[in-house]
């Protein structure tokens, strides 16, 4: 079964032009549902989300109590979907729902990712294309998953690549990275990218920074999630040694230069040093057991399995 999951915030006069080419791209996909997530939309969007459902029973309907954000509303959709395969888009109508046949087909030849490309995007070249290509060369970068366009909603996944995942803050652009934690197989196509009709862009400029400490976030846990000691062990061992290198330096200024300690900042910037490094260790061991009480409690491993031959799953 597919899902196809939309979020949906003050979208009123998109929605009926949606609805519309959403329903002729169901014609050939008859074992379906639209999952539509209203993030609490102040406007007449649920009113027309609630009309169609009452018409279709294929689309259902999750209505937030405030708007908690892009990211929510995705899983929200993937926790209440009934399909093995998934698809996210926008509910703006930039996206193309005659696209969904293309991702589908392209999973069919293996893949267990599907992202959208928007190649000839229809957006604000300096204030939109310009800092999403450069956030995209760095998410590329140092996640290693290569893909042209994070921020396409367009993508298809199948749900067991998502299992796991659970989304917090603006974390959504990232979830090719989480499914490729899981050994998914990823690759992208062109998607048609229309521009806005109506409404304006939720997001502006300030994403980009948004985006910048989310790449932080996704180093961290894509590197050193189960091992957080090489971060906090590694910070406080430079510390430890910029304390020696300090504290040796003021010896030599007392001994060969007649400089008293007291008279140069070096001793105290070697105990700061020293002491930033034991917090550091201390730290690295409490995320140490933090870590392990993480995977431990919710009975998960380190480790995820495609598939076994000739041995039996345990419960």
């Amino acid at each position: 079964m597919l899902s196809i999951i939309i979020p949906v915030y003050n979208e009123e006069k998109s929605l009926p032009n949606l609805f519309s080419a959403l329903k002729k791209t169901l014609e050939g996909l008859p074992d379906a549902e639209v999952i539509l997530v209203d993030d609490g939309s102040t406007d007449r969007s649920f009113d027309e989300m609630e009309a169609l459902a009452g018409e279709d029973g294929r689309f259902r309907i999750i209505r937030f109590a405030v708007n908690a954000g892009q990211t929510a509303a995705i899983q929200a959709g993937i926790d209440f979907s009934s399909g093995d395969i998934l698809v996210f888009m926008d509910s703006d109508m930039q996206n193309d729902p005659a696209d969904i046949p293309k991702l589908l087909e392209k999973l069919d030849e293996g893949y267990d990712v599907v992202s959208g490309w928007r190649r000839d995007r229809k957006d604000n070249p300096i204030k939109r294309n310009l800092p999403s290509r450069v956030a995209n060369g760095l998410i590329s970068k140092v996640s290693g998953v290569r893909l042209h366009d994070y921020g396409c909603t367009l993508k298809a996944y199948r749900k067991e690549m998502l299992d796991n995942v659970c989304l917090y803050g603006e974390m959504h652009r990232f979830i090719p990275v989480y499914a490729s934690w899981q050994g998914a197989k990823i690759t992208e196509i062109p998607v048609t990218h229309h521009a806005r009709e109506f409404g304006s862009s939720k997001y502006g400029l300030e994403r980009v920074f948004k985006v910048l400490l989310d790449i932080l976030v996704v180093k961290f846990l894509s590197r050193y999630l189960t091992k957080p000691i090489y971060v906090f062990g590694g910070f406080g061992l430079a510390a430890f040694f910029l304390s020696f290198i300090t504290l040796a330096w003021a010896l030599c200024l007392k001994f060969f230069g007649s400089t008293s300690l007291i008279q140069t900042p070096l001793p105290l910037f070697s105990g700061i040093c020293f002491l930033l490094g034991c917090m550091c260790i201390l730290m690295g061991l409490l995320a140490e057991v933090m870590s392990r009480t993480y995977f431990e409690s919710r009975g998960q491993r380190p480790y995820f399995i495609r598939e076994l031959v000739n041995i039996n799953r345990q419960k």
